[in-house]
Parts: structure tokens; sequence; C-alpha cells
């Protein structure tokens, strides 16, 4: 006999002739999370991306504003001092596109002598599948398919108060102050 249960057993329906429900629904919701999560990881890589960008510039400003002629060519430590903060950032072409080697865009601006000091970080991106197409369409991407990411920190090379310019003090009288 089709379609009668044995004594004592019952069927488990929700709402009387809805069965498979649950299982059509999670054909239709999967594909739509999966997509979510994808459209939420890019801007993720990208903030994570900016943030080691922006924190390495900025340590690269402190270690330009005392940078002195005195102690000889000292950008290629500068930059390498900044490179080897930018290896927090994963080799892999969704967080930076290598291009035979490692390719970040840094320049040096400035050293103590100056007024600022200033860092430029860049490197290439590419954009996770789905959202490379959509890259494409608004321009947003080089020929390519990457995405440029950059980082700017600038930085004066002595605090305000040291000139007296902020404060109306003159730099020679708190001086004398330690002096007596």
């Amino acid at each position: 006999m089709v379609g009668r249960m044995p004594k004592g057993f019952r069927a488990l329906s929700v709402g009387g002739g809805e069965r498979g429900q649950a299982t059509v629904e999670a054909a239709v919701l999967i594909p739509v999370l999966f997509v979510a999560l994808l459209l939420l990881l890019q801007p993720g890589i990208l903030l994570y991306d900016r943030m080691v960008m922006q924190g390495a510039a900025a340590e690269g400003c402190r270690l330009l504003a005392t940078k002195t002629e005195a102690l000889g060519d000292m950008d290629g430590s500068c930059e390498a001092f900044v490179r080897h903060r930018l290896g927090a950032v994963p080799p892999l072409d969704c967080f930076h596109v290598h291009r035979g080697g490692c390719s970040w865009d840094i320049e040096l601006v400035g050293d103590e002598g100056s007024q600022t000091v200033s860092v430029t970080v860049g490197t290439d991106v590419r954009p996770l599948p789905l959202l490379d197409a959509g890259a494409a369409l608004l321009g947003m991407t080089d020929a390519a398919g990457n995405l440029h990411v950059e980082a700017t920190t600038s930085t004066p090379t002595q605090p305000a108060w040291v000139d007296g310019t902020e404060t109306g003090r003159d730099p020679a009288r708190w001086i004398g102050a330690w002096l007596r």
C-alpha cells in the first residue's frame, strides 16, 4: 500500500503538504549568502591593505624625520624599513599583486631639515571573482584588471611648540629655563 504509514508512525510534515520546502529554500538561500559573503570580503581585504599601508607610511615618516645626511645615504634603509612593515600583507594577488618580485610603490620625501616629511605607499590588488567584472564596468581597474590602492602620510618634522609659533613663546626662553 502506497501512501499509508505503518501503525504507530506519524508523518512529520509542517503545514500539510509542504514536504521538501526547506530544501527548496536552502537551495535559494545558500547561493545568496555566499554572494553576500563575497561582497563583504573584498572591502575587508582592501581595508586591511590600507591599514597596513597607512601604518607602514606613518612609521616611515617617523624614520624620515630623523634622517640626516651625516649618516650617508639612508634612502635605501628607509625604504627597506617600510617594505619590512608591509610584509604583514599576504603575498596573494587579492591582497597585493607581485610583478616579478615585491612590487610596492614607495615614495619618500623629506628629511630632518625639511618642514614636513611624506611617505606614499601604493600597490595593485586583483579583485575577487564577480567583483572584477563590476569594477571593470565602473572603470575602477587598469588595463591588467587590477585596482590601485594608495596610502599617503605626511607629518611635520618638529612639533609646533618647538619653534614657538603655536604658543607665542620664544624657544630660547624655555631652553634658558633648563640652564639656570
